[in-house]
Parts: structure tokens; sequence; C-alpha cells
């Protein structure tokens, strides 16, 4: 009886131990190696994250930490590195404000954040030796369980590992000198929730030099609006139905929450006797708006983005069949919100031109990248500068209709016209660890 009392107390301690884990959603880090903070947790750089403590370095990266002995104790001190390092820390699924300070009192620094699957929010943020940066935004993070339904979202096997799909909120601290000072986590219910619908052009894509507009939207928006990306490769409106997306993004939502659809690459693919842009395609499409509209959501649709696909008269030609024109015309009809991307991509790469568009895609030489030593030259997908190129083109429709969340825009956006895209030249982001789950320790 003693033996049996003592194991239902460990039990209940354990069990007490657990759901107190579970059910924290607010932390506050400090980086620096000497001084404690109070009311937050000192993080050494040998702190790997771990299931024991819910939080800490990961994927086998380790910073360096620095002392500069200054009076106030949460930047006397920083975490660096002279190569990305990656920090997560265990949460509930949702929406979540987060707080960076960066910078030195010594040293100028350059840092680069990034979240999840390479989902950027902090791009080139400078300080000058003895300044510092307070930076904000909100992250939404997810899992697979579909709330109250006994589902799951179906993944891919390349979604098996995805940080996106994890019980993690995942930073990449990155750049010629990111100096992270400290870092606060902290659980919200009232923000916006931007749901995004899609392909592999929409998609948080977990590999240099792949890049989509999805994963650079989050960049331009100020704390308050979240973006929670349920675009994968290769999915067309059928199979993001069929795979329960749509019930996972309804599962999340909450009145006043968007929802941006983006498909017709792969639809065209389907050959079907229902299949076709004004059938099965545009009826998806008016079951996809109605049901975000019954839940209080508002739908956004974007007609798919171009390939590159030029003529001999140095013009885009048309690859996408009448898949843009169902887009805009069930937008039309349901008076939903419509970002005419198609367009907009077409004026870009003529803007560019033949040779000069290439460098929006992913085409490359052999070898320029060491992971993939043979030759790139895929005309449908995006790198790192073209997916910002389409970014700002979402944010310029965004603006064109009106919509509510404009209001959560940077400040420092200025007005973009695809025909004068940014010039490549002055253009740069950091390359990432290219598939971060392959280098666990």
């Amino acid at each position: 009886m003693r033996y049996t009392r003592l194991f239902i107390l460990f039990a209940l301690l354990f069990i007490n131990k657990l759901i107190s884990a579970q059910q924290i959603t607010s932390y506050k880090f400090s980086f620096g190696p000497l001084k404690e903070t109070t009311g937050y947790i000192k993080i050494d750089p040998s702190q790997k994250y771990s299931e024991e403590t819910d939080y800490g370095f990961d994927f086998g990266t380790i910073p360096f930490a620095i002392d500069r002995g200054g009076r106030k104790t949460l930047t006397s001190g920083f975490c660096t590195g002279d190569k990305p390092f990656f920090f997560s820390v265990r949460l509930p699924e949702g929406n979540y404000n987060i707080k960076i300070i960066t910078g030195d009192l010594k040293e100028a620094s350059l840092t680069t954040v990034r979240v999840e699957s390479r989902r950027l929010i902090f791009e080139k943020i400078r300080t000058d030796p003895g300044n510092f940066r307070t930076l904000t935004s909100t992250i939404n993070i997810r899992v697979p369980q579909i709330a109250g339904t006994g589902e799951d979202v179906q993944r891919k096997p390349r979604e098996q590992f995805k940080l996106d799909w994890d019980e993690k909120l995942t930073f990449e601290f990155t750049d010629k000198r990111p100096c992270i000072c400290a870092l606060e986590i902290t659980r919200v219910i009232d923000a916006v929730t931007v749901f995004l619908a899609g392909n592999s052009t929409v998609v948080d894509q977990d590999d240099d030099p792949w890049a989509s507009w999805g994963q650079m939207f989050p960049r331009f928006l100020k704390n308050g609006v979240a973006v929670s990306n349920h675009a994968e490769s290769g999915l067309s409106l059928s199979s993001f139905l069929s795979s329960n997306r749509l019930k996972k993004v309804l599962s999340m939502t909450k009145m006043g929450d968007y929802l941006f659809i983006e498909f017709g690459h792969n639809d065209q693919k389907e050959k079907g006797p229902d299949d076709g842009a004004f059938k099965s395609y545009s009826q998806r499409m008016r079951y996809i708006v109605s049901e975000f509209r019954a839940k209080g959501g508002i739908p956004v649709i974007v007609s798919p983005a171009n390939r590159r696909s030029f003529g001999e008269d140095g013009r885009i030609s048309n690859s996408l069949g009448d898949y843009p024109e169902a887009a805009r015309q069930v937008a039309k009809e349901m008076k939903v919100p419509f970002i005419d991307l198609n367009t907009m991509t077409k004026t870009l790469y003529e803007s560019l031109g033949l040779e000069g568009s290439k460098r929006l895609f992913v085409i490359y030489p052999a070898n320029t990248f060491p992971w993939e030593p043979k030759e790139l030259n895929d005309n449908t997908h995006f790198n790192s500068y073209g997916a910002y190129q389409l970014a700002k083109c979402i944010i310029e429709g965004l603006k064109e209709n009106k919509l509510g969340i404009k209001k959560y825009l940077v400040k420092d956006l200025l007005p973009y016209d695809p025909a004068k895209p940014d010039a490549f030249e002055e253009f740069s982001l950091p390359l990432s660890p290219h598939s971060p789950v392959i280098i666990i320790n």
C-alpha cells in the first residue's frame, strides 16, 4: 500500500509538471553571459533545446556570448555567431507577440531574423555602436491536429519534419553580425490571422535557393497580424481540400481573419471529365470562399503567378490557360477582393526582359550552391529576390483593395510598381542552412 501511494504521488507530480509545461505561453529570455535580469531566464550558449526545458539553441547550432559590462543588465551582453543559429521554444498552437532586443554597446550589428520554415520577419536590422533596436512582430504556430475533430492534416512525406508543423516556435538569427540581447514571447488571442492557401509559389520553402511570396509577406507586416501559411508544393484546390487543409484553417479562424487563395498551376494538370478552369476549379473556389465567409472571415482571391514563358515577340505567353480568368470571374461573381498577381508578374518579367527575368527564378549554373551540384533551370519557382518582388505585388494588391490589414503594413514601405522592380544588385539576404533537420546532433 505504501509503495502504491508513493507511485500515485510521483505520477501526480509528473502529470502536474507536464500540464504546467504545456500551459506556459509566455517567456522572457536574456542572452547576456554574466548578469542576471529580474524576470528573465538567462540563456547560456551551451543551452541546447530539449523537451525537459522546452527551450534552447536548436539543430546543433552553438552561438557564442559576449559581455560588455554595461549598467543595464538586459543590454550588457548578447549572443552572436559567425554562422546562423537557431533558438526554439515549445509552445501551444496559436498567435504570439514577440519582442527582440538587438545591438551592441561597442560595435555595430546587422541582424536578419526568420521564423519557422524560413519565414522572413526582420530584414537587415542595423545598429550603430552603443545603440539598440527593439523589434516586434506577431507569429503564428500550428500543429497537424485539427481541434475537435480527431483528424489531422494529411501531410506529404516532405512535410513531416517541416518547422511549420512542429510544436515549437523556432527563430533563425543570421546575417553578418546578429547580436541578440533579449527575446520575449507572449500569447495573444486578438491578433488578426492571415491564412494562405496555395502551392509551391506560396509555401514556406524549406531550402535555398527556393523561396515564395508567402514567406516574404510577413516582413512587411507590423505586430498585431500573423501569417499562417497552409500552402504546400504540388497542391491544387482539390488536394488542398482532400488533405484537410481547409478544415484546419477553419478550425483556427475567427471573425475578421483573412484567407488569401492562389491556385492554378497544378489544377491545370487535372484532366477528369468535370475538371477545368470553369468547372471544378471555379466550383471549389466558390466552396472555399463560402466556407471561410461562414466563419466570419474575409477571403481574397489571387490569380496565379505567371511562369517565365517568353514568346518570340519578347512577351510573356499565357501558360496557365483559363485559370487566371476563372479566378477573376469567381471573385467578381462572389464580390471577393481580387489581387491580379498574374497580370503583375507579366509586367514584372517583361520589364526585366528575357535574360534579366532569370534573376527572379531558380536558374543557376552547376555548383552555385554546395548542396546543389547540378544545374538549376526552373522557370516556375522563385528565389529570394523573385519571391520578395512578388510579395510586394501582393502588398500593392491589398492596398488597392483597401483591405483592413493595410493598417498593419510597416511604415517604411514605399509604393511598388512591378514595371520598376527593386534593383537586383541592391538586394541580398543571407542563405539559410540547408535542410536544418539533417544537422541535428
